[in-house]
């Protein structure tokens, strides 16, 4: 749970990937309406902005979490592993999964539990990196994805896809380059290639202590790790240059 996976608003080093993530929430909150139901709780930060926009919020993570779902008249929370998913068919309106489907090892059958649960007309929101801006192999993941692998995978059931990207300003792009910097020093003593070589199991806590390490170094090195706020991101077409992938599917 301490991974560098998992951000929040208490660890400064984090606010990059945290208003990030947070700007899938917002351009998702434009959209969803209904019965809408999370894979992907987390720290809990999307509540805020997903929940009022929704008639019945349901989020689900394979953590338990501490965050205190009483305090929202709509919201309800349930652990389990997906997939499958454990609601019955035709249920939601949006399904929201930002970040996720990534960790899934069966990405095809998760997705077809994802559009078996939502109602006919309903739609997917899905967020992942794109593996063309990913600095270093990741071990909590099992794959990345290219926006045309992605493509593929949603076809295989949804009809509609819309196809966006996340994008960063000039603060944040200068940020991503000191990132990039900092990362390539550390991979150039990987003489090896060991992070491609390695079971993901035996990289995970290096690259968490590493991860970590370096984001503290950016923090004191890069005003900019404070600096950047959710307006420093946006939505549009997705091309390779994208942060992340953000697609829409509808059933």
């Amino acid at each position: 749970m301490s991974t560098a996976e998992r951000v929040n608003h208490r660890e400064l080093s984090d606010n990059y990937v945290l208003q990030r993530s947070i700007s899938a929430y917002v351009y998702a909150a434009k959209h969803v309406h209904g019965q809408v139901l999370e894979i992907g709780t987390g720290s809990g930060y999307g509540i805020d902005y997903l929940a009022p926009r929704s008639e019945r919020f349901v989020t689900i993570d394979k953590f338990q979490s501490n965050i205190d779902f009483s305090a929202y008249k709509n919201v309800s929370f349930k652990q389990c592993h997906v997939p499958p998913i454990p609601f019955d068919d035709n249920v939601f309106d949006f399904v929201v999964s930002f970040q996720v489907i990534e960790h899934i090892k069966d990405d095809n059958l998760f997705v077809k539990e994802i559009h078996r649960v939502l109602k006919p007309g309903g739609k997917f929101l899905v967020t992942t990196p794109n593996i063309l801006t990913s600095l270093t192999r990741n071990p909590w993941h099992i794959r990345e994805y290219k926006k045309e692998e992605l493509e593929k995978l949603l076809q295989q059931y949804f009809k509609n896809i819309d196809m966006y990207g996340i994008y960063g300003n000039d603060k944040v792009m200068k940020y991503y380059e000191h990132n990039k910097q900092n990362v390539q020093k550390i991979l150039k003593w990987d003489l090896l290639d060991l992070q491609y070589k390695l079971p993901a199991w035996m990289l995970r806590i290096p690259y968490d202590i590493l991860n970590r390490m370096n984001r503290k170094k950016l923090l004191k090195e890069n005003p900019l790790t404070k600096d950047i706020t959710v307006n420093d991101f946006y939505v549009d077409k997705v091309n390779d240059s994208a942060l992340d992938l953000f697609y829409i599917a509808q059933k």
